[in-house]
């Protein structure tokens, strides 16, 4: 995750990317302000798991896309958001897609 870090990740092109990956039945679903919550607390997810880390291998650095929609949606709802698992699911992908974008 260390490259990631020193990738060009910028915040409104994510949210672009991530809208336009989007099936059709959830497009304008999500606000740009709810992805950007959302990204956000992936990348919570990946600093609790020391996956931002600079010495981490990359092979270490393997995430389950289920740990972190669990991750995401405890929080949402903490939050007070009232997300689907399932589309959550979808925006949670188009990051990842996102991320390898940028390789």
């Amino acid at each position: 995750m260390s490259q990631l870090e020193d990738s060009v990740y910028d915040d409104q092109d994510a949210v672009k990317f991530i809208q336009n990956s989007l099936p059709q039945e959830l497009k304008g679903k999500f606000t740009d302000d709810d992805i950007v919550y959302i990204t956000d607390v992936i990348y919570e997810f990946y600093e609790s798991q020391g996956l931002l880390d600079d010495d981490i291998e990359e092979d270490e650095a393997e995430v389950d896309l289920e740990d972190i929609l669990e991750y995401v949606m405890k929080n949402s709802k903490r939050d007070g958001f009232k997300f689907v698992d399932e589309e959550v699911r979808w925006v949670i992908n188009g990051e990842f897609d996102y991320e390898e974008s940028l390789d």
